[in-house]
């Protein structure tokens, strides 16, 4: 899989000076020797990926003290870095020839090559700085120069900012759905523009074009945050839209998630009840004099076509109320009202850690359905986020109207009743005079089915195109079985987490709801990092957690918190508010990053401490609302009253788990204290679980799989309970023929099974079809995740429309046992971010092969097994500056091959033994190939 370049690579403006530094690459740098002599002496090593912090060239910087990461490649196996060497500089022809660095590190003994920070002289603002990097191997081979690659950096304190906060004077009327605002600025530029950066953001949502021109890629600017403590800015390189003389720079307002309805209980103006904006356009010319143009109260303002936009609700155009030219020179704005200055904060602008939300791909409908009541619906094949883009011809004044579902019901009407009080509906009105096309700006929907009503003629379908829209994380992995429905299963995963991450990790992307919920995060979040690169995306929400979290240390339902009211009490769940816990732990798993951790300590600690003030002297969290094990299996059979886990289990569990984290953590920080403090709170909190929960014959709670799977998973039972309490599981398994487990139970019921001896009962509950399982949606045709088990039941019918999301990720947390188990692909924990890899693969269910890759920190690592009549075989990717710890199943050493030669004595693998009924093989990087019966 190649990487894709991230956003900020993508809207780059100075591709020549890049250009420029690759080809200096061959000239000489003073005290290094030449390129060519580099390549001679390390012919087999280079080095590429350069990151800095979560970034491929990130324009708009806020770090201070960035930290570089790369990728190392080479011939042969076995290969690591000993040293590495960065150098920084201000040019890419300095950096090439070597000269006036802003920064060398020397070359440094170290086999890290991810998060090495920069330790030069204090980066400037609006500074760019070009970096690269060569390594040395163990045996003092050195690799050549990498390619240069830059950051940019952004505005870094209040006083960097000279503009002002302007918003439309008079005031609309906040208390309902308002036009959305257009503001201008006419300027004249005196010479010929070198470069140009504009640093922006908006009380609501923004978008900005410059002489008619659109500024940037990304959408739903400025994302979402907890906005009184971090509102994102962007930063984007305008050099080519301006020119010398006359310019203009155009900006249209929306309600976005700042004022407009957010929240299932109807209220509006969570942020404040005034849209506004803040802009600074930097100007460096040719002679290298500078200017700013920045927002003021020489702007201008009006409304325009855009009548309604709400999150929720949809949006609503009038193409007869356009303004032609209106963000270009020569527009008369004559009749346009003055904008005035606000007093708004600007100690809470930061830069952004994660990724931008941006149009990711378009979708083309597959068909045209007529339903039963005679309404025209078009079927988009995929349960989709984002919006349609409508082409139409009309007469002027003809209204189309889009409404958006994710299904239809059992007589193929379109079924909109589970979307609540969301709208989720576009009505555009045509100007006339030819073909005109329109998508939305300030919303979004969850659907794949189209009703459009008022078309103009005979509806095709290339008048319509899906949109998809979610933050631009990266893809990182690839899976696929022998199995169709687990594959459409990992697709519908995949899509699940497109579709609920559109800047913050969303229970549902359609109803009116589509909040950050904690529980729904912290469970699927170990996945989203197997499926996409998540690191940024989660950094940044993580920070707003912290954020939004009480004094108390109390974790909202929802972050950003809009749940919460004034002078509520406090509203902490187990499961959920744990998020703050598990996820900074996954996320240090799964790329290796001490600083997530630091920086999120204070916030796992208040939380650990909040509960265990709520549990008091007994250990036991008893009291206080919790959601329990959310949507789990239920029946009204008499004999079996359903899967409900003691709520008082669930959150003394969690507390326990949450304990042994922050413990862990406190390990991996040194704190010592912290962590002798945490380990025998823990020993309390398990000794107390005991005690009420559990029998002397191993049987828990009131005997269902959550109760089992939380005690086993989180290691709170006696060593001589745990085979007792996981055959109890088992059974019950077995007895049942299926799950009845929920949120917080079902991400760790196979990875209980399988790890106590039970992977056929693993298997077989992965491979069920019928109701509940997870390929029971499957076979119901779902493209995505749903919410229920059940949400359209056998006969067609659907569960309550009160809660029925069919885009709903968190019964997807089954992918982490997928790749983990399935494929064997696993982190080290004692080498977290996969700097040691575990591939030990368990075959099992009617599977023939399994195949995943992951694109690691440091490089992509792979694990394919095939099953067959001549036995197993297994091909492993270890990336360079890694080793693994291979486990082949059912093996015995001297049955064992590579590359069809005996293992004994091969390159590459430097011990093997028996373990069990396994061959176990210390390996370093590269490509292998085993095979055993």
């Amino acid at each position: 899989m190649q990487r894709r370049q991230t956003f900020a690579a993508r809207v780059r403006g100075d591709a020549a000076l890049v250009v420029l530094s690759i080809s200096l690459l061959s000239l000489a740098a003073p005290g290094d020797g030449t390129l060519a002599a580099a390549e001679k002496s390390a012919p087999a090593i280079a080095v590429d990926h350069l990151r800095v912090e979560h970034f491929d060239n990130p324009l708009g910087l806020g770090a201070r003290a960035p930290r570089f990461s790369w990728w190392m490649h080479g011939e042969g196996r076995g290969l690591s870095q000993a040293e590495y060497q960065v150098q920084v500089a201000r040019t890419a022809d300095d950096l090439a020839r070597g000269r006036r660095l802003v920064w060398d590190s020397t070359r440094v003994k170290s086999t890290e090559s991810t998060y090495r920070s920069y330790e030069g002289p204090a980066v400037e603002p609006r500074q760019r700085y070009y970096w690269r990097v060569r390594v040395w191997d163990g045996a003092g081979r050195a690799s050549a120069w990498s390619a240069p690659a830059w950051w940019e950096m952004g505005l870094l304190a209040p006083s960097d900012w000279t503009s002002q906060w302007i918003e439309p004077d008079p005031p609309d009327d906040p208390s309902m759905s308002q036009p959305s605002p257009m503001l201008r600025r006419a300027f004249a530029l005196k010479g010929d523009v070198r470069s140009a950066r504009i640093y922006v953001t908006s009380r609501g949502l923004y978008e900005l074009s410059i002489n008619g021109k659109r500024v940037g890629e990304d959408v739903l600017t400025p994302g979402w945050t907890s906005y009184a403590t971090r509102l994102q800015y962007q930063t984007y390189d305008v050099s080519s839209l301006l020119r010398r003389g006359d310019n203009v720079i155009g900006a249209l307002l929306g309600n976005g998630w700042y004022r407009g309805q957010i929240g299932f209980q109807k209220h509006r103006n969570h942020y404040g009840n005034r849209l506004a904006l803040i802009a600074q356009l930097d100007v460096t010319y040719a002679d290298g004099t500078r200017e700013t143009i920045g927002s003021d109260e020489k702007w201008k303002a009006t409304t325009g076509p855009i009548q309604l936009a709400e999150i929720y609700g949809g949006e609503t155009y009038d193409a007869r109320l356009e303004k032609a030219g209106w963000d270009a020179p020569g527009f008369d704005d004559a009749s346009w009202k003055n904008v005035r200055a606000a007093n708004y904060p600007k100690d809470n602008l930061i830069a952004p850690e994660g990724p931008p939300v941006r149009r990711i791909e378009e979708l083309t409908p597959i068909k045209i359905l007529t339903s039963p009541s005679g309404q025209t619906i078009v079927d988009m094949g995929q349960n989709m986020v984002g919006w349609v883009r409508l082409s139409a011809s009309g007469p002027a004044g003809t209204t189309v109207t889009l409404h958006h579902a994710e299904v239809l019901d059992q007589k193929g009407n379109f079924y909109t009743e589970n979307l609540r009080a969301a709208a989720q509906q576009v009505a555009y009105t045509l100007k006339g005079g030819g073909p005109e096309v329109f998508e939305p700006r300030f919303t979004f929907q969850g659907f794949r089915y189209v009703l459009v009503d008022g078309f103009p003629g005979t509806l095709a379908l290339e008048n319509l195109k899906g949109i998809v829209v979610h933050s631009a994380v990266m893809p990182a992995s690839e899976f696929s079985t022998s199995d169709a429905l687990i594959n459409q299963l990992q697709h519908n995963i995949r899509w699940g987490q497109k579709g609920n991450f559109v800047d913050v990790p969303t229970d549902c992307p359609q109803r009116d709801e589509r909040l950050g919920w904690t529980g729904d995060a912290q469970a699927f979040s170990r996945t989203a990092a197997f499926n996409m690169e998540v690191a940024g995306f989660f950094t940044k929400w993580l920070k707003d957690v912290a954020a939004d979290q009480l004094e108390s240390g109390a974790v909202p339902h929802v972050v950003p918190d809009v749940l919460t009211r004034p002078n509520a009490p406090a509203a902490a769940s187990a499961g959920w508010a744990d998020a703050a816990v598990i996820i900074p732990w996954n996320m240090y798993l799964s790329y290796g990053d001490r600083r997530v951790l630091e920086t999120q300590y204070p916030s796992m600690m208040k939380w650990v401490e909040y509960m265990r003030t709520r549990a008091g002297d007994d250990y036991l969290w008893t009291e206080d609302f919790t959601f329990g094990d959310w949507l789990a299996y239920a029946t009204t059979r008499s004999d079996y009253p359903g899967a409900t886990t003691g709520k008082d289990l669930i959150a003394t569990a969690f507390f326990a788990h949450s304990t042994d984290l922050l413990a862990r953590t406190a390990a991996v920080l040194g704190k010592t204290e912290d962590h002798a403090r945490y380990e025998a709170l823990l020993e309390k909190i398990k000794g107390a679980f005991v005690k009420e929960f559990v029998t002397p014959e191993g049987r828990i709670g009131e005997n269902t799989q959550t109760a089992y799977v939380l005690a086993l998973q989180f290691d709170l039972l006696p060593e001589a309970l745990r085979k007792k309490a996981a055959e109890r599981l088992a059974d019950e398994v077995r007895e049942r023929k299926h799950l009845t487990t929920g949120f917080l139970g079902t991400p760790y019921l196979l990875h209980v099974l399988s790890n106590y001896g039970y992977l056929d009962v693993a298997y077989m509950l992965l491979q069920r079809k019928e109701y509940p399982s997870w390929l029971y949606p499957v076979t119901k045709g779902a493209t995505t995740i749903w919410e229920r088990w059940d949400g359209i039941k056998a006969d067609g019918s659907f569960q309550d429309a009160g809660m029925n999301s069919f885009n709903h990720y968190a019964y997807g947390a089954v992918g982490e046992w997928m790749y983990r188990v399935m494929a064997g692909l696993d982190i080290d924990e004692t080498m977290p971010g996969y700097k040691r890899i575990l591939i030990a693969p368990h075959p099992g269910g009617a599977f023939t092969e399994v195949n995943a890759s992951h694109d690691t920190p440091y490089g992509r690592a792979r694990s394919h097994w095939t099953k067959g009549p001549d036995g197993y075989a297994l091909e492993v990717e270890i990336p360079a500056n890694t080793s693994a710890t291979v486990r082949l199943p059912q093996a015995k050493p001297e049955n064992v091959t590579e590359g069809g030669k005996p293992i004994k004595g091969l390159d590459g693998i430097s011990a093997s033994r028996q373990d069990s009924d396994a061959t176990v093989l210390d390996v370093g990087s590269g490509t292998y190939r085993f095979a055993w019966k």
